[in-house]
């Protein structure tokens, strides 16, 4: 950049001295300079204005010099605007509940598994299963990124499905009818058919509305309408091994730790039981909830247990104490599923008012809300962790499998 002045035809020699002065004019000088200006016929008006500047700029330089002149710098956000945000809440905070983890030696969040551990412990699951009002059961891939559906179980139930469960390998599945029946299924070389062995042998099983699955598929857990809670061994012919008796109201949801030590029931009057299955007992009968339970479900590590139901509230207890430790409020309708994060970091819950949220467990809050139908969604599970992206699907009122990805910004 070059800076060039425009010549005055006018000599320095007609200017007297007090001009070329560069300090400050005294009141007597400016004085004489004012009468000189006024009364001088010599001096042209246009040499009393500023020096005109030429600026030869290249020709890259030139094109986005406009908006270099327009840019305005960003508003800077002051000291007491922070320290406001901090004190609402808002602002970053440290993480200090990190240690390290006894299984792989890095660096993980305390409460929480280790995502490393988690992810080489995992199995890759490669089928969903769905149910329906409808006969037939369908199974979707998970390793192609378009979840076709690749079979279709027809005639599995006369008069349609209300439970279908999966143990962790996605091995076996279980399937109960509105007739009554329990159906097992087994995935043999990428095929699912029934297993008529398991299937026609367990003893009590009539009245049995919701079932979990142990994480190896062995044992197989049910609830019926007059409270009672059942567990067959799957690998004995489905023999029956435990029968539990509670207060006898109708039971509505079921979970299985991942461990196979605790089994959690809910009920219609609102209540919530846990039994230990190694010394076939209740440690626990758990408070909180008055109105109905429709789902229950344990933190991957088995040391919470998540409630909800029509009381539009997620209750979190403490499965060593059996304390109720948070409550979690958003869905403005019955809430019809849970289901934790393979870390148990977050929690997922669909609910009958369309919408799906997602929990962070460390906070007690909401991180996000999916909202994209107004009919209920009945179920909501998280699919296997691709890379660092983690996803879940949902189905519900509106006769779709709707598959969901987390928003990674790239």
């Amino acid at each position: 950049m070059t800076l060039r002045m425009f010549q005055s035809s006018v000599s320095s020699h007609m200017f007297p001295r007090v001009l070329l002065s560069s300090g400050p004019l005294s009141s007597t000088a400016a004085g004489r300079w004012s009468r000189f200006s006024q009364s001088s016929p010599i001096l042209p008006h246009q040499l009393l204005r500023p020096a005109a500047l030429s600026l030869n700029l290249p020709g890259i330089i030139s094109g986005i010099w406009d908006s270099v002149l327009r840019a305005v710098p960003k508003k800077k956000t002051s000291h007491m605007k922070k320290r406001h945000r901090q004190m609402a809440g808002k602002a970053l905070k440290d993480l200090k509940n990190i240690n390290t983890c006894s299984g792989c030696g890095q660096m993980k969040r305390a409460h929480v598994l280790c995502p490393h551990c988690v992810e080489g412990m995992l199995s890759p699951i490669e089928y969903i299963l769905s149910a329906s009002g409808a006969t037939a059961l369908k199974i979707h891939s998970t390793t192609d990124p378009d979840f076709p559906l690749v079979q279709s179980i027809d005639g599995a139930h006369k008069v349609g499905c209300h439970h279908i469960v999966t143990n962790g390998k996605g091995s076996r599945a279980v399937s109960v009818g509105f007739g009554g029946e329990i159906n097992v299924w087994a995935c043999r070389e990428g095929t699912w058919s029934k297993d008529d062995a398991a299937s026609g042998n367990m003893a009590g099983a009539a009245g049995t509305w919701a079932v979990a699955l142990s994480d190896d598929g062995q044992y197989l857990a049910g609830v019926t309408q007059d409270g009672h809670i059942k567990v067959w061994d799957l690998n004995a012919n489905g023999e029956l091994i435990r029968d539990y008796e509670t207060k006898g109201s109708f039971g509505t949801c079921l979970d299985m730790s991942a461990d196979g030590r605790l089994i959690a029931s809910g009920h219609e009057n609102g209540s919530v039981y846990i039994f230990s299955t190694e010394t076939g007992r209740m440690p626990f009968s758990l408070s909180g909830l008055v109105k109905p339970v429709r789902t229950v479900a344990f933190s991957p590590g088995g040391k919470l247990l998540a409630a909800a139901g029509d009381s539009r509230v997620i209750v979190l207890y403490d499965t060593s104490s059996g304390e109720q430790v948070a409550n979690l409020s958003g869905h403005s309708a019955w809430i019809l599923s849970l289901s934790w994060s393979h870390t148990g970091e977050y929690l997922l819950s669909s609910s009958f008012d369309g919408k799906v949220k997602v929990w962070s467990i460390d906070t007690r809050s909401c991180v996000a809300t999916h909202s994209e139908t107004e009919k209920a969604v009945w179920s909501a599970k998280w699919l296997p962790k691709t890379g660092k992206t983690e996803g879940f699907a949902t189905a519900g009122a509106s006769r779709s499998i709707a598959f969901y990805r987390e928003a990674t910004g790239g």
